[in-house]
């Protein structure tokens, strides 16, 4: 069990946390939420000893072990990834030699039944308690295991941790923290790093875990799965709410409306004693009356709607130039990384202003398509041919991570902006809620929030017509998802997206890329379209299923088909498609219109009906012409 009392922090006259209390019991698992910059990654490091508050308390038993996942890490990059997981085993020496000590200590006593040699008793238990559950006889196979469950495969164990990037060293440090077991577990942004497979095998573990569990995130499916309780931060205060983060939502727009009701009906009551104290204290008989009234209205407990904080950073991609019909044309692209090859003999086109999704398993190329189209990695073979006119933009999946942690937030923008954009900066980040001393912050002190914002107000410091963003949402809280993505919406250049949000994907792209079995597969339509073609429910789906093809018995008989013709058919039927959504949108309307009696009166009607018949005409051979298309496609 652990407790937080009138926990309080104050930066100057800023106040961050104020009288947040809570208490957690064993096997409770709550997510922590609230808006980037709330305080949550302050309150994990009081409650794990790394930051004092200014005031209350946190308590838990003696010998209470806490872990801590943090977003900033350091390694021995020399240790292999095996050496590096079992150094969280350091524990059971530090263990064993207090039990040596206390059981020499008590075959010396003999005042067995006094106070002292009670607790020595109770402290011998408990560490022999917390031993059992490390259980050192058994530290290979659980770091096999475990590291297995977050992606690692066995020919990893030996290599040194500094082969591998910030997010698999960050699936070392979250090993270390589930195999030692502590009894309250502090997870910031666990799935940030993880694939969708590991996102579900850390879902399954943490729902049996053993001890108490806290967790910060903004991933809402790993809330719903995991979480049986929601605090929220907000203005520095924290509120509790029993159930997962669906529940959460529900419950706090359930109070909101409750306490706004009850403080419209108090108001109406503390205007009508107002009236009446004014009425009386006009009388002379009253005015003793009226002092009485005035008194009880003065005790009155008011009810306060709380401002709820709906600050939200603007963003607006700027204007840049037109480009050409086709922006990128992608052709026989080939990629290996020595022996494991990614991509073969990859094809497709990118048209101007289409919105494409990038999806697929980790591995399967899609992050790397992304590096060869921006100049971060050459491709084997294959060109890359782009458009007239293309200014390209790119947000990588760790472009946060890029930034000199050791420059201020103004240093940074600073270095970044053109020289026409320089007088500009200061009102970018304020836009990006930078403002006033924050943009004197140096980046170390940023929460991983602030960094994606402070990277993406970079971004648009020169304008871009074809957008590519590795896994945006990364860091950012609910609302400012929302801000990117109504962005994006609104962005009139072409945009290609590399995420595993379904909701953040869902009414913004409009094709889908697969990237499965080293090639690209082309879906011309909305994620939607993409699952139900795919026969899923969900898009964490692609990561859990087998590729059955590879494993089929089946004969495969082999069919002759002109690719190019195909590529012509799928970028008719999309020009098809877009007609036939039109022409039905104008057969709607015109259709309205004869519904409406006061038409028949005029010369109108006759010229609605011709419309009507023309178009009906049109959408008829439309349809026709896609269920050619249908049939070449396959």
């Amino acid at each position: 069990m652990i407790s937080l009392n009138n926990i309080g922090l104050h930066f100057g006259d800023r106040t961050l946390l104020s009288g947040v209390t809570f208490m957690l019991n064993r096997r409770e698992r709550a997510g922590l939420v609230g808006k980037n910059g709330a305080g949550k990654s302050t309150l994990f490091r009081i409650i794990s000893n790394q930051q004092s508050a200014d005031e209350g308390t946190v308590e838990h038993p003696k010998h209470f072990s806490m872990g801590y996942l943090k977003q900033d890490l350091h390694f021995d990059g020399n240790n292999t990834v095996m050496e590096e997981t079992k150094a969280c085993f350091s524990e059971v020496g530090i263990i064993e030699k207090e039990i040596s000590e206390i059981t020499d200590e008590m075959n010396e006593r003999t005042d067995y039944e006094s106070d002292s040699y009670m607790e020595l008793v109770e402290e011998l238990t408990d560490l022999n308690a917390r031993l059992d559950l490390l259980a050192p006889g058994k530290i290979d196979a659980q770091c096999e295991r475990i590291l297995k469950g977050l992606g690692f495969k066995e020919e990893d164990f030996i290599k040194k941790v500094s082969q591998f990037s910030g997010g698999w060293q960050m699936r070392i440090e979250l090993a270390k923290l589930l195999l030692t077991q502590p009894d309250l577990l502090l997870l910031d942004e666990p799935t940030n790093h993880l694939d969708i497979e590991s996102i579900i095998w850390l879902e399954e573990y943490l729902g049996s875990y053993p001890g108490i569990v806290l967790l910060i995130s903004h991933d809402k499916q790993f809330l719903n799965n995991v979480c049986n309780r929601i605090f929220e931060l907000e203005w520095g205060k924290l509120s509790s709410y029993a159930g997962n983060y669906d529940k959460y939502i529900v419950e706090k727009e359930m109070q909101r409306e409750v306490l706004a009701s009850a403080y419209v009906n108090q108001q109406k009551q503390i205007a009508e004693k107002e009236r009446t104290i004014s009425r009386f204290m006009a009388k002379a008989t009253k005015t003793s009356m009226a002092q009485s009234m005035q008194k009880q209205l003065d005790k009155i407990e008011r009810i306060e709607v709380p401002e709820f904080d709906t600050k939200a950073f603007k963003l607006k991609f700027p204007e840049a130039a037109r480009t050409g019909r086709v922006v990128l044309e992608v052709k026989n692209i080939s990629k290996s990384f020595g022996p494991k090859l990614v991509l073969k003999d990859v094809n497709f086109a990118v048209e101007k202003g289409e919105k494409i999704a990038f999806v697929g398993q980790n591995g399967m190329g899609k992050t790397t398509m992304a590096k060869m189209i921006t100049a971060q990695l050459m491709a084997d073979s294959g060109t890359m041919n782009f458009g007239s006119n293309v200014a390209l933009g790119y947000y990588a999946q760790n472009q946060s991570e890029l930034i000199d942690v050791k420059k201020t937030v103004l240093e940074v923008m600073e270095e970044n902006a053109p020289a026409e954009q320089r007088t500009n900066i200061r009102n970018i980040l304020g836009s990006f809620l930078f403002s006033g001393d924050d943009v004197e912050k140096k980046v170390s002190v940023l929460s991983g929030g602030e960094r994606a914002r402070l990277a993406m107000a970079c971004m648009i410091l020169r304008p871009s017509n074809l957008v590519i963003m590795d896994e945006p949402t990364n860091h950012l809280d609910i609302q400012s998802k929302e801000v990117l993505k109504q962005a994006l919406t609104d962005f009139e250049g072409t945009l290609i997206i590399v995420s595993h949000d379904r909701e953040f994907l869902q009414q913004l792209c409009t094709k889908v890329y697969e990237f499965t079995n080293h090639t690209v597969k082309e879906y011309l339509g909305d994620i939607n379209y993409f699952l139900e073609k795919k026969k899923m429910t969900d898009i964490r789906e692609i990561d859990t299923r087998k590729d059955k093809g590879a494993a089929s018995a089946t004969p495969v008989v082999e069919v002759r088909v002109d690719h190019e013709e195909i590529k012509k058919a799928r970028r008719r039927m999309q020009y098809v498609e877009r007609d036939i959504e039109k022409l039905e949108g104008e057969i709607a309307s015109l259709s309205e219109q004869l519904n409406d009696p006061a038409i028949y009166q005029s010369d109108k009607v006759i010229d609605v009906n011709r419309k009507l018949l023309e178009r009906q005409e049109k959408l008829n051979a439309l349809m026709e012409e896609w269920e050619t298309l249908v049939g070449v496609i396959g």
